[in-house]
């Protein structure tokens, strides 16, 4: 083998995926774009699938999976964080409330950059600081774009329904009231890598008697620009 990195399963499992970025491919396709023996071949793409690397299409036939566009999306977070900094600073300085940006991480979701309210109450979430995906307007825009099976798992136990998330879809953006936290509300807005994914949250958070139990009239318009602007930084270095 030319590619050999010594490590023979990771270069036939490198072979599967390469193979697969022409499109679908039957067993038999594999073997045949492969050269590895079929039951190689179909072991390997049966264990990249419980990895969610490959997937099957409606017809049976292996392709590549989604957990490859959310590694390549974690790869785009440096020029996403980059580009944060002031987005985040003039979303904070329109709404007057503490801005946020996460990524979701499993089943967490995780505060990667913020411009804190500079006085009075606020609502502070340190960056770093990792929330869970049950509760909030964040978790609502993270999970609403998700694959259908996903998306089921990820509703048990969850404060918001699948017509919430419904909802989200329709508009383009979430809010939350105390749902998170008491006496909290927020809104948040979808970030869309190259591949239109969604990859992040843009959020404004305080308290309800400044946001009010309708933050969305408020502020779901600077909301939406700001997760505009990261997502066209987004296309411009994909």
């Amino acid at each position: 083998m030319d590619n050999s990195s010594g490590v023979g399963v990771l270069d036939k499992a490198a072979l599967v995926l390469s193979a697969l970025e022409s499109g679908p491919a039957t067993l038999a396709g594999l073997v045949g774009a492969t050269g590895l023996a079929r039951p190689t071949a179909h072991r390997l793409a049966v264990a990249l699938e419980h990895h969610r690397m490959v997937a099957r299409d409606m017809q049976g036939r292996f392709i590549l999976g989604p957990r490859l566009s959310e590694l390549a999306a974690a790869a785009g977070e440096d020029r996403l964080l980059a580009t944060a900094g002031p987005v985040l600073t003039h979303l904070r300085d329109v709404t007057g409330e503490s801005a946020q940006l996460y990524r979701r991480q499993g089943d967490m979701r995780i505060c990667v950059a913020a411009a804190e309210r500079l006085s009075g109450l606020r609502d502070t979430v340190p960056v770093g600081s990792t929330l869970p995906m049950k509760a909030g307007s964040a978790a609502q825009v993270l999970m609403a774009w998700e694959e259908p099976e996903r998306l089921h798992r990820g509703l048990q136990g969850a404060r918001f329904t699948a017509t919430a998330l419904s909802g989200v879809r329709r508009r383009g953006w979430s809010q939350s009231i105390g749902e998170r936290e008491p006496g909290v509300a927020s809104v948040s807005a979808p970030v869309r890598g190259p591949s239109n994914r969604v990859v992040a949250a843009v959020s404004v958070s305080g308290p309800i008697e400044r946001l009010t139990r309708h933050p969305g009239r408020m502020h779901a318009q600077a909301v939406v620009d700001a997760a505009a602007r990261l997502s066209e930084a987004l296309r411009r270095s994909g």
